[in-house]
Order: C-alpha cells, then structure tokens, then sequence
C-alpha cells in the first residue's frame, strides 16, 4: 500500500519527537505529554495502528541512540519532514523545550536539523508564505 506524504511525514514527525525527547537520556512527563497533543492533532492514515508505530519507534530510536547512529537515523527523516519543514521545526523545538532545559544532545540535533536537513525547506516555504503571488516572471 503506497502512503500519501502527509502520512510519510506524520511518521517522520512521530520519529522526530521520540528521538528529541529520548537523546538526553531522561524522559519526562511533559515531553510525553507534549508528543500525545502532536499525536492526537495527526491525521493517521496507516494500515500500522498508531500506538504499534509508536512502539516501534520508540524500540527503533532507542536502538540508533544506543549504537551511535543517532545522526543517520535523523538524516533518514529528511525528505519525509521536508513536506512541512515549518511544522517539523516548531514541534522539535516545542518537544525539546517543553521539559524547561534543552541539552546539549538535543541543541545539537536541532542544529543539525535546522542549518543543514531542514535549511532549504525552511528559506523556500517562508519565501513561499511572505510572497504568495508567484514572483517568477514570465519571458
């Protein structure tokens, strides 16, 4: 069954916020709650349930952190958290903030998902909100 890319980035962005909270190696009770809110504003369209995607990613992330692929793993993400880059970004931020103190772990995954996976998604959608007309002009 081929998935739309809102349900690609869904599970990007359910990927994205268990590897966020999880980095530091302390999960808290508000970063649990933060990504049930995230979760429960999804549109899931899967044949996989959600609470079954969830724990697999949860096993997944907690594998790559274990193994030092912690970067690999968020790399994978790219394409899938491209589709709503300004979406992606304000729940990384949230999800990392929400516990009162981001660590060095995640200041590190947010740069990295900001300046280098996200950068050109991030220029191009806020060119693309602050000038909806399409400012190509024709020849």
């Amino acid at each position: 069954m081929q998935i739309s890319q809102q349900q690609s980035f869904n599970q990007a962005l359910i990927k994205l916020s268990v590897l966020l909270y999880q980095i530091d190696g302390v999960v808290t009770l508000s970063e649990q709650d933060y990504l049930n809110s995230v979760v429960e504003e999804l549109d899931w369209q899967s044949p996989i349930c959600l609470e079954a995607f969830i724990n697999d990613t949860i096993y997944q992330t907690r594998k790559a952190i274990d193994t030092g692929e912690t970067l690999s793993y968020l790399r994978s993400l790219k394409e899938d958290l491209a589709y709503d880059a300004q979406k992606a970004l304000e729940v990384a931020m949230a999800i990392t903030g929400v516990d009162g103190e981001r660590s060095e772990e995640e200041t590190e995954l947010l740069s990295v998902l900001t300046h280098k996976l996200l950068a050109k998604a991030l220029v191009s959608s806020n060119v693309s909100s602050n000038n909806p007309v399409d400012a190509r002009v024709p020849y």
